[in-house]
């Protein structure tokens, strides 16, 4: 009786999960311990993934250990990794369980780029392996019992949680075998399964019979349950019907109910109600012979059905001698209770009692992005800050350069130099002066170039693959059933489209720094110039003396001082601002934990104020008092400037200088916005390399996913008829294949013997041979030997007649097959017999044709014997030697 289903497991295909791992990993994290650490564990999930599905696993706990070590790996990778068909790009193919394939092609299988996906088809193989490891135990001790209804109840609730999470995990329909409807059965047969262990446990301690019928009962109902999704749902396997699976449970349903009347009868005989106890007994006989009589070949049930009819028996026997109890018919029995000691259990990660995280230092990816969102605020803040006090310097220069200071309060003898101007002079040519520029302008387009090849390559390759992508789309339609290319590239050409305008915006800044050089290209070339010709270029002037100890020159000073003790506050500002670095991970990896979420915005926002409160203080505290000491060099300018003689050298020198140390701040400016451009242009070739591996990546899937499914299409197109049905053959067709009817033909059948004409016609008279003029004229060929036959049947298209031939004789359709056939065989037969020919033989045939054809038509003055006796003559003659 002890018949227990086994769920046959999925079959993968081989996946390198090591490579796609490796590279995301060094695209991601900074090269390192960290790195090759995260690495190394890509490679040994490689190999437990090589261990769990690459190869046919042993009904083993072990080997179930394996597979459950692999699905909570699959677990903890999966927000850390992005596994996506643009991001890690991973397809994973397994084989239909249940479907056995065809003659035409392979079975039925289903290829995705979707973790989702493996990790459902790796807890069905869990659950499948848990049921052949249950099946294989030995229910004779408890040991095997305990066993067995543990690995029943974890393949049941394998097989609910799969059928709770399949259609979320997927985003196309999956195969039958892990449908819900198909693992929603399985979870049943198994727990169903796991009730009945204990109720062989129950039986086997000798347990009360009130709780093992309860026990019965509740398996019955689990069984039942089971076979009526089995019959009611078509989408199940075809499996469940054509194997063990259906009449099984059809059989374990009647047993175990059975074994719970019996239990029943057994109680209500302690209560003595004899009545009763025949009731149910009668009942538990007519379950066990209708399963005896309909799945005996599946379950043995011989023990239970003597045990049964033995309980019987004596229940009527002592019935009818001695408590003459009423019978009650079944309706009216009370039901027996159900007792559940079984649950599916729940999949609750991990699974295995030995996982060991081989990702535990890496952080989770919603972590991931809880920190890349953070660094941008972060990045945000500092640039903010940065170009708030970048650009109060640009105005603070430009204010001064404006009222040519410090050079006026400098340029107090008239016809030299400024100690400024040489100072600004001395930093240019250390810098390379205007060659740097022209360098760095020309270096340029070659990046921007270099660039825009990279962006442009990386779009042509999804331009491809979307065209084929249609065109196949267009080709197969609805059978082609995968996500279009045009939806799946939607982020990566919104992407490329953001890379393109970000180059056309640089290349806009690049156009204003070219216009700006050339406006100030002169200015800047004359500050390279060596003091002496710098001097010369100089216009001369002569100033008051009495301005050299002036209280406004003293003031001028001391304001410009504080303004340069503010310029390096800020470059002081500007250098903490970017050293500092607090890393967030412990914060949002505690909210994760205590929340289940992160909160990135509002942690963030905090973390930020706390940081670079301060900091950020003190920039707003330098712009106040920068705005307050420009007021006052302004103010102070205004009365130097009227004590200052009025003149057109004076105002010329001054306008020389004025541009002198506007050229200065140009050119530092101008070679900060080409450097920064030229590390704009490099860091984005890094990153846009980055998006055309991406694209690369996807692409190649896509490829490798297009192939698999247009095998597939090929198999189910030659697996598929030519049309709905073959359509019936002709009568006529049907007719001569038969034998039994005549071709159609264009002479009359004829009527029975039986029918007389009431005017009698006279017989059809055969056509007259058609005798060849080359078969009259052409002599028998001789050997030494005699003459050669042709053999009976030959062809009469043969090279060149070698003998003479016979005559032709016609058929005659409607008349018996058999004299119609001898008549054939004579007329092929007669040139054999030369002596008899043409006047021996021939003569006898016509005579049997004349015969045969007045027969034909139901008037033949010759009855059947003589018919058949001139028949054997002819036989006989035609046959006799010469």
């Amino acid at each position: 009786m002890a018949t227990f289903i086994s769920v046959q497991s999925k079959k993968a295909s081989e996946v390198d999960l090591a490579k796609p791992l490796c590279k995301f990993i060094q695209q991601t994290y900074p090269a390192g311990d960290a790195q090759a650490e995260h690495c190394r564990a890509a490679e040994e999930l490689n190999k437990l993934r090589k261990s769990a599905v690459g190869r046919p696993l042993d009904k083993h706990e072990s080997s179930l250990e394996t597979l459950m070590r692999y699905y909570d790996q699959l677990c903890s990778i999966e927000p850390k990794f992005p596994f996506s068909e643009n991001q890690i790009c991973v397809t994973f193919t397994w084989k239909d369980a249940f479907d056995k394939g065809s003659l035409f092609g392979g079975s039925v299988k289903l290829a995705l780029a979707s973790l989702g996906y493996e990790k459902t088809c790796v807890l069905f193989n869990c659950g499948s392996l848990a049921s052949q490891i249950a099946s294989e135990q030995n229910l004779d001790n408890d040991e095997g019992l305990k066993t067995a209804a543990k690995h029943y109840q974890f393949a049941s609730g394998a097989f609910q949680h799969i059928k709770d999470t399949v259609l979320s995990a997927l985003n196309r329909e999956p195969t039958v075998d892990i449908s819900p409807d198909t693992v929603g059965t399985l979870s049943l047969i198994m727990l169903a399964q796991a009730q009945e262990v204990f109720f062989l446990k129950a039986t086997r301690d000798k347990m009360k019979d009130a709780i093992i019928a309860k026990l019965a009962n509740q398996a019955a109902d689990y069984y039942g349950d089971a076979f009526k999704q089995c019959q009611y749902k078509d989408t199940l396997p075809k499996y469940f019907y054509f194997q063990e699976v259906f009449p099984v449970l059809a059989a374990k349903h009647c047993i175990m109910q059975a074994n719970a009347e019996y239990h029943q009868s057994i109680l209500a005989k302690q209560q003595k109600k004899f009545g009763e106890e025949i009731g149910r007994l009668q009942h538990a006989s007519d379950l066990v012979k209708t399963v005896a009589s309909r799945y005996d070949e599946y379950i043995n049930v011989k023990d239970l059905s003597d045990k049964i009819n033995r309980a019987l028996t004596a229940a009527k026997k002592d019935n009818d001698f001695i408590y003459h109890d009423r019978v009650p018919d079944l309706k009216d029995l009370d039901p027996i209770g159900k007792a559940s000691l079984v649950k599916s259990t729940s999949v609750v990660v991990p699974i295995s009692q030995k996982f060991t995280d081989l990702f535990e230092k890496m952080v989770p990816l919603a972590v991931q992005q809880s920190l890349s969102l953070y660094n941008q605020r972060k990045a945000d803040l500092v640039n903010r800050s940065i170009a708030q006090m970048r650009e109060a310097t640009n105005l603070a220069n430009g204010v001064l350069a404006s009222l040519n200071l410090p050079a006026a309060i400098e340029d107090v003898s008239g016809d030299s130099v400024p100690q400024s101007i040489l100072q600004k002079s001395k930093s240019v040519v250390e810098q390379g002066g205007i060659q740097t520029i022209d360098q760095l302008i020309k270096d340029l387009p070659e990046l921007l170039q270099r660039n825009r090849e990279i962006l442009d390559e990386s779009l042509r390759l999804l331009g491809e693959e979307e065209a084929t992508d249609n065109d196949l789309r267009t080709k197969f339609k609805e059978r082609w059933q995968r996500t279009p290319s045009s939806e799946l590239y939607k982020p990566l050409r919104a992407e490329g489209a953001n890379f393109s305008n970000i180059l056309d915006k640089a290349i806009q800044a690049d156009g204003h720094v070219k216009e700006r050089y050339q406006t100030h290209r002169d200015t800047i070339s004359l500050l390279c110039k060596p003091e002496p010709e710098l001097n010369a270029a100089i216009p001369s002037a002569n100033p008051a003396k009495t301005m050299q100890g002036s209280e406004v020159v003293s003031v001028l000073r001391s304001l410009l001082a504080s303004l340069d003790e503010v310029k390096k506050e800020r470059e002081q500002l500007e250098n903490d601002l970017k050293s500092v670095n607090f890393d967030m991970t412990s914060k949002f990896l505690t909210a994760l934990a205590q929340d289940g979420a992160i909160n990135e915005e509002a942690i963030s926002v905090t973390e930020l104020d706390r940081i670079y409160g301060s900091l950020t203080h003190k920039v707003q505290e330098t712009l106040k008092k920068q705005d307050e000491l420009l007021k006052d060099i302004q103010n102070a300018h205004q009365e130097f400037s009227k004590m200052k003689q009025s003149n057109s050298e004076s105002n010329l020198r001054e306008e020389v200088l004025k541009n002198l140390a506007v050229a200065n701040d140009n050119f530092v400016e101008l070679v900060a916005n080409l450097k920064e451009g030229t590390k704009f242009y490099n860091e984005l070739t890094e990153i846009l390399l980055k998006f055309q591996n991406k694209c690369s990546d996807i692409v190649f899937a896509r490829k490798t996913e297009r192939d698999e499914l247009l095998k597939d299409l090929q198999q189910s197109i030659a697996r598929e008829p030519s049309a709905p049905s073959v359509p019936s053959q002709p009568a006529y067709q049907t007719a001569a294949a038969g034998g039994s009817k005549p071709a159609a033909s264009t002479t009359p059948t004829p009527a029975p013997r039986t029918m007389v004409s009431s005017k009698p016609q006279p017989p059809a008279r055969p056509p007259p041979p058609v005798i060849s003029t080359a078969n009259i004229l052409s002599p028998p060929v001789s050997t030494a030997t005699g003459a050669t036959a042709s053999p009976v049947g030959s062809s009469v298209a043969s090279t060149g007649p070698s003998q003479a031939q016979g005559p032709p004789y016609p058929t005659y359709p409607g008349y018996p097959g058999s004299i119609a056939r001898i008549g054939s065989h004579l007329s092929a037969a007669a040139p054999a017999n030369a002596c008899l020919s043409p006047c021996g033989l021939f003569p006898l045939l016509s005579l049997f044709h004349l015969v045969v054809a007045s027969r034909s038509n139901g008037i033949s003055p010759f009855p059947r014997q003589t018919l058949f006796l001139l028949v054997t003559f002819v036989v006989a003659l035609s046959t006799a030697p010469d």
